[in-house]
């Protein structure tokens, strides 16, 4: 799986990324009018199409109108009209690289102010100490809930496909709702959707096959996993070794390798675990493990921002290198490193104590990057993460009515 930063990647559904760097997804949460995409993030990934990665992976889209990781989610459901996302889909390919959608469904991620459904695998809630009341208290799916949000992911993933998207990405990592059912901490089920690690599995296989199912050969399917929830008898490094054989079979092109969740924040470098102390690649151990025994390419994301240690990681075996923060504040990042640069400025990590509210500090300094792309502005990665947090929560506090209005009215077949 060895190769060069700007080497072509061959995937198994024949589809040609043109090199190993990919924009992971970050969650923009910059829907316009009726939970869509509009001008603002065709902007957004125009600027990201023209900097030189080979695949842009969207923030990630909802597959339940009802469930929600934040007020300003982009939906794309069987009701949702495919022009806007027709759009997105040619900002993302307007460079020459591939752009995949990250579908998902926050499970028992959800606030407890949002509208809609808490579910999870079982009634057990977000444990944050004093932020736990931040988070709806979950109630454990039934057979006819689970079997709908299969369905729902294979709508989704087929009306991608018709938009003009190259591939999806399913989300099974950062604490959503298939992590939760990976968890053996969160799924306490006794059917045959809990207990081992097979039926933990289950629900992800079934989507997997089914979203397979209903897009063609050539259309990317891959998944986001955690390399380990970084909770003591959590799902772990063996864990995904044996997941990642189990998907092997049902046609999956890349694995996308992260870790953590809003409880143990390794995503954004916070976790309670040693092993994500690195300034960079923060799950690079796990994964150098993991590409040893993987039969499906790996792409591997968290803290890469220089070249060089982009290129130990393709070193170690990964094929693709994913970034985020590192391209929301330098969106020609690899055109960059093709030249022979670095980035001119790095966004500090949030050092605070209190490890939940220096995560939610840290997405709200991205998001702000993010929005400031979008209007065609420069970053300013110097803003305090104080006040972008503040901009944050106002920011929500407006989309959250927006939604909650949007929910209520009828919605008809698009």
């Amino acid at each position: 799986m060895t190769g060069e930063l700007f080497s072509p990647l061959h995937l198994r559904s024949g589809q040609v990324l043109k090199n190993r760097i990919a924009k992971a997804a970050m969650e923009e949460n910059m829907a316009g009018d009726g939970q869509l995409p509009d001008e603002q993030l065709f902007t957004l990934y125009r600027q990201w199409a023209a900097g030189g990665t080979g695949l842009l992976i969207t923030g990630n889209v909802m597959v339940h109108a009802e469930a929600l990781t934040g007020p300003a989610g982009v939906v794309l459901d069987e009701h949702a009209p495919l022009g806007p996302f027709a759009d997105w889909a040619e900002a993302g390919k307007s460079g020459g690289g591939a752009i995949w959608m990250q579908i998902n469904h926050p499970g028992r991620q959800v606030a407890s102010d949002m509208p809609g459904v808490v579910w999870g695998p079982s009634d057990i809630g977000v444990s944050l100490g004093k932020h736990s009341s931040r988070f709806g208290r979950p109630t454990a799916m039934t057979a006819r809930q689970i079997d709908d949000t299969v369905t729902r992911y294979a709508v989704t993933a087929h009306r991608a496909e018709k938009a003009g998207f190259d591939g999806v990405e399913i989300h099974a990592a950062h604490g959503y709702l298939l992590s939760q059912f990976l968890s053996p901490l969160v799924n306490k089920r006794t059917d045959h959707w809990g207990g081992s690690l097979e039926n933990r599995a289950r629900m992800l296989l079934d989507i997997v096959r089914a979203v397979r199912a209903a897009v063609s050969p050539s259309f990317a399917v891959a998944v986001k996993l955690n390399s380990a929830d970084f909770q003591r008898g959590g799902f772990d490094a063996e864990d995904a070794r044996q997941v990642i054989e189990m998907l092997e079979p049902l046609g999956v092109d890349l694995v996308e390798l992260s870790g953590g969740s809003y409880e143990s924040p390794a995503m954004t470098g916070r976790s309670a675990d040693t092993r994500t102390q690195a300034r960079e690649a923060y799950f690079l151990d796990l994964a150098e493990d993991l590409v040893t025994t993987s039969p499906i390419p790996l792409m591997l994301t968290g803290g890469i921002t220089r070249r060089g240690t982009a290129q130990k990681v393709l070193d170690s075996g990964v094929a693709v290198i994913g970034m985020g923060t590192a391209l929301a504040v330098t969106p020609d990042l690899p055109d960059r490193w093709r030249g022979g640069r670095e980035a001119d400025r790095l966004m500090r990590p949030v050092k605070w104590s209190d490890k939940a509210l220096a995560s939610a500090a840290s997405m709200a300094q991205v998001r702000h990057q993010i929005r400031r792309l979008a209007r065609g502005s420069r970053p300013k990665p110097g803003t305090h993460p104080a006040i972008a947090l503040v901009a944050e929560q106002r920011k929500q506090r407006t989309a959250l009515r927006r939604y909650r209005a949007w929910l209520a009215e009828p919605r008809g077949a698009a």
